[in-house]
């Protein structure tokens, strides 16, 4: 079978869906009853995902396989320790894959992005250093708040704090996506 259109904000809802779904069930159910509930849409995004593209992609893969595993531990064990460090586990293998890449002299932010934004080598470089560290970062932050906090607080931070972080980093990078965006050479042939 091959690839369907995608409906108009069905992607932001595979992407969004999930969390705002853990988010939710954290306040009418509790931690378990929320990782359960991420776990379930995560797989329904997954495939919602694959249904139209007949592509499961590589980001949503990964973090589904690490939500079923640190997911189905915190039930099994019943310890909320597993399902909050779900986003570090994410964040850290996210940063060694993309260092990883460049050690390699490939950027997989170019895999991903490439049909966004047209940027030259050195753009794609500058912004797959910068996502790795951004990802980093992120699970450093993670760790310490999980650590540190009650989980009522790191749910409000993991749902609103980091995706509001990782908004913000998008924006902050518009300047650099602007500066080597690799301009196409006319067709002299037009």
């Amino acid at each position: 079978m091959a690839a369907r259109p995608m409906p108009k904000g069905l992607k932001p809802a595979t992407e969004l869906g999930p969390i705002l779904v853990f988010f939710s069930a954290y306040y009418f159910g509790g931690l378990f009853v929320a990782t359960g509930a991420i776990m379930i849409t995560t797989i329904i995004a997954l495939g919602v995902s694959y249904y139209y593209t007949r592509t499961l992609p590589t980001m949503p893969l990964v973090t589904a396989v690490v939500v079923i595993v640190f997911g189905g531990l915190t039930l099994y064990l019943k310890d909320e320790a597993f399902i909050k460090m779900k986003p570090t586990i994410i964040y850290s293998i996210f940063a060694f894959i993309l260092f990883a890449g460049l050690l390699l002299g490939k950027s997989y932010v170019k895999l991903l992005f490439d049909n966004f934004w047209n940027l030259d080598d050195a753009g794609w470089k500058k912004l797959t250093v910068r996502l790795a560290l951004f990802f980093l970062l992120m699970a450093i932050a993670n760790e310490a708040v999980w650590r540190n906090v009650s989980t009522e607080i790191w749910v409000n931070i993991k749902v609103f704090g980091f995706t509001a972080a990782t908004f913000l980093f998008f924006i902050a990078q518009v300047p650099l996506i602007t500066r080597h965006s690799a301009r196409k050479k006319p067709n002299p042939d037009t």
